[in-house]
């Protein structure tokens, strides 16, 4: 259950900004082109795709990473469900959820479910091609209690700089745990400590060109 809701701001009318983390939700440039490149790319989907695959994140937010996943899966044809599990500590009210999604119309389908089921505690929905569990609480504690290990995850809580509690390496080592072999992981940040955490949580890891301005972000398979 939620203990804390997310507090925002929002910048050029559209995007929200976390003023507890001060840090923007999606890319200010193009949040959609983002987590192609982070997180899909990063984790080389939809190539990897197959029947019951399970993404797994570590920040919900707005829920847009799970709707560009959902999306990718469909167009890719493969058959059965994508399962897609994520933890939130912060959760937004569902009228936040739905200011931020609206400026993704080609998502907006998609989000109609999503945004039918949201709550500020912990949900779970399915829709066609897509069961979705969002996990509402600390990461450190409701992480370890995934039953189903992922084969990729999206590692995207707002900067370790300024939320260090979601990159620690008891935290980064539960993410290798909770990971199957040869899954993967993508997440926007190259911070060495960040990168060294899941190297010794059993990931082989490499950085890369990053979205936008960042110059770099950092990926991995379970070895």
């Amino acid at each position: 259950m939620a203990d804390q809701q997310a507090e925002l701001e929002w910048r050029d009318g559209c995007v929200p900004v976390s003023t507890q983390f001060d840090d923007p939700y999606f890319s200010l440039d193009d949040g959609m082109a983002e987590t192609a490149h982070v997180f899909l790319s990063g984790n080389n989907l939809p190539a990897r795709f197959q029947r019951g695959f399970h993404i797994a994140e570590l920040g919900f937010g707005t829920g847009l990473n799970l709707l560009c996943a959902w999306q990718s899966f469909r167009e890719s044809g493969v058959a059965g469900r994508l399962h897609f599990t994520s933890f939130e500590a912060f959760p937004m009210t569902r009228a936040d959820a739905q200011a931020a999604l609206a400026a993704f119309p080609s998502v907006a389908e998609l989000a109609e479910p999503l945004l039918g089921a949201w709550t500020q505690d912990s949900f779970s929905f399915e829709a066609p091609g897509l069961t979705a569990q969002i996990i509402i609480g600390d990461a450190n504690k409701t992480v370890p209690q995934m039953a189903e290990k992922a084969d990729a995850w999206f590692l995207d809580g707002f900067s370790p700089a300024k939320n260090p509690e979601l990159w620690g390496d008891a935290l980064m080592a539960e993410v290798g745990r909770k990971t199957r072999a040869g899954g993967t992981f993508a997440t926007y940040t190259a911070a060495g400590h960040v990168r060294r955490a899941l190297q010794e949580a059993g990931f082989e890891v490499d950085r890369v060109p990053g979205f936008g301005r960042k110059r770099h972000m950092s990926v991995g398979t379970k070895r």
